[in-house]
């Protein structure tokens, strides 16, 4: 067992700290945040090990996405203290639509012709729709756990024939996680939309003079 583990550790504790990230994010806690910032760390190293670059520079972006997004949501925040959820406007699907599409011709471009990848493709694919997904929590829309959900279907397939068997495990984990955070959140945004109780009212975000986006 002292073994394996030693032999595994980015994996399990890329394991740990994932699902741990996803959950508290599906509970819009924003402690989602710098644990989501301890796991781009361990996967930084595991991906390197396993000649996923774009993977691993998707982790660098996430860090710096990490800081912005706890940033975002500390200002948004309900009577409970959580994130407040928005609606992702139609204006943004066409945009963030060409965004996944371009990113993902010119990291599988880069890859191709730079690096030993043989999952160019793939690889090049989830980590641009993966960067669509994060600015789409940090932005507290609804709609990233629908993009969430496919991404994520798509890194089991690739880390299964990488031969990362745990970390895909742990986005089947994600899956589940996903579709749970996408009902809690849809609960939430209905609450939201109630009036309130006599005598009871929201907090309204911390900075003054802020509009929930």
């Amino acid at each position: 067992m002292g073994d394996w583990l030693a032999n595994n550790w980015t994996e399990v504790l890329g394991f740990a700290t994932g699902a741990a990230c996803v959950f508290l994010a599906a509970r819009r806690n924003m402690w989602t945040f710098p644990v989501g910032i301890a796991n781009n760390l361990v996967f930084i190293v595991l991906f390197f090990g396993a000649a996923l670059y774009a993977d691993l520079g998707l982790q660098i972006v996430y860090l710096l996405l990490g800081v912005t997004g706890w940033y975002g949501w500390s200002r948004h925040r309900a009577a409970d203290d959580r994130a407040l959820i928005t609606r992702m406007p139609r204006r943004s699907i066409l945009p963030l639509v060409l965004v996944a599409v371009v990113g993902t011709a010119i990291i599988a471009l880069v890859l191709h012709s730079y690096t030993d990848s043989t999952t160019e493709i793939a690889d090049a694919a989830t980590t641009s729709v993966s960067l669509v997904a994060q600015y789409m929590l940090n932005r507290r829309w609804l709609e990233n756990w629908f993009v969430w959900i496919a991404v994520d279907v798509a890194y089991v397939g690739l880390f299964l024939v990488k031969g990362l068997n745990i970390t895909a495990a742990l986005y089947l984990l994600f899956i589940g996680l996903c579709a749970w955070g996408l009902r809690g959140w849809l609960r939430a945004r209905a609450e939201q939309a109630r009036p309130p109780a006599a005598g009871v009212a929201d907090r309204q975000p911390v900075a003054a003079g802020t509009t929930s986006v």
